[in-house]
């Protein structure tokens, strides 16, 4: 009743007064659902950090890391920030490509030294483009993508669940899909001799500073796992990363009472092992400096010429060309780059600006165990923000646009 009342106030309110007051009305909504959701014993932990070329600030950071050490979050602390870990995937991929390893138009086939097709369309080669573009024909098939140690990529790949088997590779048709980043990381390892946690630590987070991993493999400190972001679901169940201070076990997904012994894997034969689709530990601080490294358009990590091929959608909504990963038309993804989503499309169906201005930015999503993320970037004033919020309900509500008020409502207390 409390917030009817000071939505109805609104009314007699200056457009100024109104305008100031909507971010902590929205905040408040989305507080007020999820604190009412069954065994919910504390608001979401809540990180934001602003970035311009220059500077980086961080503006918002409440809530707990660790509801059992009491531990307050901070800019600092590292978190699974899920499917943004494909846009840094992709760096990695683009250093490969100026080093003269990788070639994002040829057929994969000849990287992982074995044929990959869509059954459906035998003749069609597959190339690292249509993988980062979501333009592969590859689907997830519910779980698919999430691949055990023990077994290969080319055993899941022979699923027929996991293959479109009406829309031909490379053409206009997109469907998010988290598979094609295993294999892009499988050609990693092949092209490299390496794992593809010590690659990506190679070629992208220790060149840029940054304290991060994947799947808390190679490149994180010690000092990480002590300031890991322990994920909470809605209803407070611990998700991911209850660390307490100490590297997890076993770092990799595995079957069910299968050991974990990585000795024996084969570089190559399961690049889906450190998660290269969502399972990048990183802070929002550190998130914001592979921001301004955005824009500033690439520069002392990737040639301009990459960061161009990067950076230009490939993809564009049309109305009917399109699922996200939820498979449906939702609006929320209306141009698509390689591994860069492309914000605030101006076509018939779109509702893809969370920002609410109108404004052309590009970056990624993040969403899995709770978690809600984002890393978007203006390419004309070079500002952006890297934030993060937790413990979301599977069925909280979305907002003006197609992302949730959860997200809209960081953005707006960012200062966005």
């Amino acid at each position: 009743m409390q917030a009817a009342g000071k939505r109805r106030n609104l009314r007699g309110m200056h457009r100024s007064q109104r305008s100031a007051m909507l971010p902590a009305m929205r905040w408040f909504t989305f507080l007020s659902l999820l604190l009412s959701a069954p065994c919910m014993a504390a608001a979401p932990a809540t990180v934001a950090v602003a970035f311009d070329r220059q500077t980086i600030r961080p503006v918002l950071a409440e809530g707990l890391a660790d509801r059992t050490s009491g531990r307050a979050v901070t800019a600092d602390d590292p978190v699974r920030i899920a499917s943004i870990s494909k846009l840094v995937t992709a760096l990695g991929v683009m250093r490969l490509v100026d080093q003269g390893k990788l070639d994002l138009d040829r057929d994969v086939s000849d990287y992982l030294g074995w044929r990959l097709r869509n059954p459906a369309f035998p003749d069609r080669p597959i190339t690292l483009a249509m993988l980062l573009s979501h333009r592969s024909s590859l689907i997830d098939g519910g779980e698919l993508y999430l691949i055990p140690l023990g077994v290969t990529l080319r055993e899941r790949l022979a699923d027929p669940r996991v293959w479109d088997a009406k829309h031909a590779p490379g053409g206009d048709w997109f469907h998010y899909t988290n598979l094609n980043f295993p294999v892009v990381a499988s050609v990693m390892e092949k092209v490299t001799g390496e794992r593809f946690d010590v690659a990506m630590s190679r070629l992208v987070l220790k060149p840029l500073k940054l304290d991060a991993c994947f799947n808390w493999g190679a490149g994180c400190s010690a000092d990480a796992y002590r300031r890991a972001v322990v994920l909470y679901r809605a209803s407070g169940e611990v998700a991911r990363d209850d660390l307490r201070g100490s590297p997890p076990v076993c770092p990799v997904f595995l079957a069910d009472r299968a050991g974990c012994d990585l000795s024996t894997y084969r570089l190559g034969d399961n690049g889906a092992l450190f998660s290269p689709q969502g399972g990048l530990r990183i802070s929002m601080r550190d998130l914001a400096k592979i921001g301004q490294l955005l824009a500033r358009q690439g520069q002392g990590l990737i040639s301009r010429q990459s960061y161009a091929r990067m950076m230009k959608p490939v993809w564009q909504f049309n109305g009917s060309n399109g699922l996200g990963e939820d498979g449906t038309a939702s609006g929320f993804f209306c141009a698509y780059g390689l591994a860069v989503h492309r914000l605030a499309g101006k076509q018939a169906g779109c509702r893809d600006d969370p920002f609410g201005d109108g404004r052309v930015r590009y970056g990624h999503s993040g969403d899995a165990y709770g978690l809600k993320g984002g890393l978007w970037f203006d390419p004309q004033t070079g500002k952006g923000l890297a934030f993060f919020t937790s413990a979301v309900p599977v069925d909280a509500p979305t907002g003006r646009s197609a992302f949730l008020v959860a997200e809209e409502a960081v953005v707006e207390r960012a200062g966005f």
